[in-house]
């Protein structure tokens, strides 16, 4: 299968690229700047340099890979995660706006299958985890309210395109080039306790190695179109990973902060985060995709 790659060059796109070229597929990655592709163009990958703002050259670049399937791993978020508000505006206009101009440049181009970034962990509260069947936390603190509409907004756009649709949920991603593996910039907030446990740390958070998530996106390639969640076996709450993390780090165990003390140190979205989340079920992913990720690391 040709397949064009959005966001190639970042922590899942590169895995993705990887993952397609090791199961024999034709690659063609495309990034703003040809630099930052160097290492998919010695992969094998065919690589463009085109800035997805710009809606001719997006549409060019697609007419002219004739690829049979696009995969949209579009975003552009802060090499610090203590720098994420302040990409947010960007991401979002990144996702909308580029995001618009690769759907109808591979719809033009007669694409037969869409697969679309989204979120596993922004997802509506309820009880348990939560199944492809949930919407979005689109009443939550605002940036992840904020969040949780752009996700929403992406899925309605993808299935109301003529083009196959498939949603990818993803978990929070761990590994290389992300923010939370040993040397990674989380591990550093965490060594500077910079990350306290808030409340009772209820929050579920759903994780996904980005090697795991290239895996089950190549998958669902080739699998009935809809929405999967691609996340691991055993979502767990903040009390459970938090510290774990931190030992795995080498840090000392995070500080403890009632909500209150939260709430005025750093904002609702961190009490969110510490004491809201919803986790989420891989179930159909297990069964369609037979996805088998591995256990989180510093858990096992």
């Amino acid at each position: 299968m040709n397949v064009l790659v959005a966001g190639a060059s970042g922590a899942i796109g590169q895995p993705i690229v990887a993952e397609l070229l090791r199961q024999g597929h034709s690659v063609i990655g495309i990034a703003r700047s040809i630099s930052r592709l160097d290492a998919m163009k010695r992969l094998g990958a065919r690589v463009i340099a085109v800035d997805v703002f710009d809606a001719d050259a997006v549409e060019k670049a697609v007419r002219d890979s004739r690829p049979d399937a696009v995969i949209d791993e579009l975003t552009s978020l802060p090499a610090d995660p203590a720098d994420l508000p302040n990409s947010l505006p960007h991401d979002r206009e990144l996702r909308i706006c580029g995001g618009e101009n690769l759907l109808r440049a591979a719809a033009m181009a007669g694409v037969r299958r869409y697969l679309q970034q989204s979120s596993g962990f922004f997802l509506e509260p309820g009880d348990g985890l939560a199944t492809e069947s949930a919407g979005f936390a689109v009443g939550a603190s605002p940036n992840i309210s904020m969040s949780a509409r752009l996700y929403e907004q992406l899925e309605e756009r993808l299935f109301s395109s003529a083009m196959e649709g498939v949603a990818l949920r993803y978990g929070f991603f761990y590994g290389p080039g992300t923010w939370y593996l040993r040397d990674g910039t989380a591990a550093d907030q965490f060594r500077r306790s910079e990350m306290p446990i808030i409340g009772d740390g209820s929050a579920v958070w759903s994780w996904i190695h980005v090697d795991d998530a290239a895996s089950a996106t190549v998958a669902a390639l080739t699998a009935p179109p809809g929405i999967y969640q691609i996340v691991d076996d055993d979502p767990s709450t903040v009390s459970k990973w938090a510290p774990a993390f931190a030992k795995f780090v080498g840090a000392s165990p995070p500080p403890h902060l009632s909500e209150e003390q939260a709430l005025a140190a750093a904002g609702p979205d961190a009490v969110y985060y510490g004491t809201r989340l919803r986790g989420a079920s891989n179930e159909k992913a297990r069964k369609v995709l037979n996805f088998r990720p591995r256990r989180l690391e510093w858990l096992s």
